[in-house]
């Protein structure tokens, strides 16, 4: 694990929309890359660092806005109140989130806070497995449709996810679920989805000496029914790591494709 404690991901994306009335907003498309501890709470706190995340998308009519935090619990002890250096982290990582998403005249907006256990699985505590879980709370406005009958209504609604994450220094892979407490569309009482996660990735050193890394990835998404083309579930990403700075790419779609850059 890295050393740093990193204070802000600065990112790019050269202009992508997708539009979604998923609860979570999918714009921008980076919160999925920078911020994955949102869809599986497992992640909350994998990094030995704290990562303070500050993502917004303007595009037509659709405006997102997504803060978030999570960091690994430190471990109390007197080496570190003697040293401060020293640093040696518990078991347990916490992260928080708060999103607004305005699209035509619906809106989103909602806080949720996260917290994961790390057991280790080795003597070195080098490989880990971790286990998650989210709550979160809720506004969602909906303009009614006139033409249809269907009136304005607001909703608050609590919600849950849950995931399960297994990493080392050089494969991660995990699987979550998340709205879990919604119900099937013709009851409509929480006006979100349910959806289950799948991602996995690993790391190849391609220069120790420069730091550089490559680092290809997937995240496979589906609802409680599996859509039409299969493809629209499998979403390929890839980072190079230079140094502080990483550059790559995620496919959320594959009409369009996205670029970033981070520095840490």
């Amino acid at each position: 694990m890295q050393g740093k404690k990193t204070l802000l991901l600065i990112f790019l994306f050269i202009p992508f929309f997708l539009v979604s009335a998923q609860e979570t907003p999918v714009n921008p498309v980076s919160n999925k890359v920078f911020t994955p501890f949102i869809f599986n709470p497992a992640i909350t706190g994998s990094k030995d660092f704290l990562s303070v995340d500050l993502l917004a998308a303007l595009q037509n009519n659709q405006y997102t806005q997504i803060l978030s935090a999570n960091t690994r619990l430190k471990k109390p002890g007197r080496d570190q109140l003697l040293n401060p250096a020293v640093r040696e982290f518990s078991n347990f990582g916490v992260g928080a989130y708060a999103f607004n998403d305005l699209t035509g005249g619906n809106r989103n907006a909602g806080i949720g806070i996260s917290g994961a256990y790390h057991i280790p699985l080795d003597r070195e505590k080098i490989s880990f497995l971790s286990v998650g879980a989210a709550a979160k709370g809720v506004y969602s406005h909906y303009p009614g449709d006139a033409d249809l009958g269907k009136p304005e209504r607001d909703t608050i609604f609590p919600n849950l996810d849950a995931g399960i994450y297994y990493y080392n220094p050089s494969f991660y892979a995990g699987i979550s679920a998340v709205n879990i407490l919604s119900e099937p569309p013709a009851k409509d009482t929480i006006p979100v989805s349910r959806e289950y996660f799948l991602t996995a990735g690993f790391k190849v050193v391609l220069s120790r000496s420069l730091n550089i890394v490559m680092e290809p990835s997937v995240i496979v998404n589906t609802g409680d029914t599996l859509p039409d083309n299969l493809r629209d579930m499998i979403h390929p990403g890839l980072k190079l790591y230079l140094g502080n700075f990483c550059l790559g790419s995620y496919l959320n779609d594959y009409d369009r494709i996205p670029f970033f850059f981070q520095y840490k």
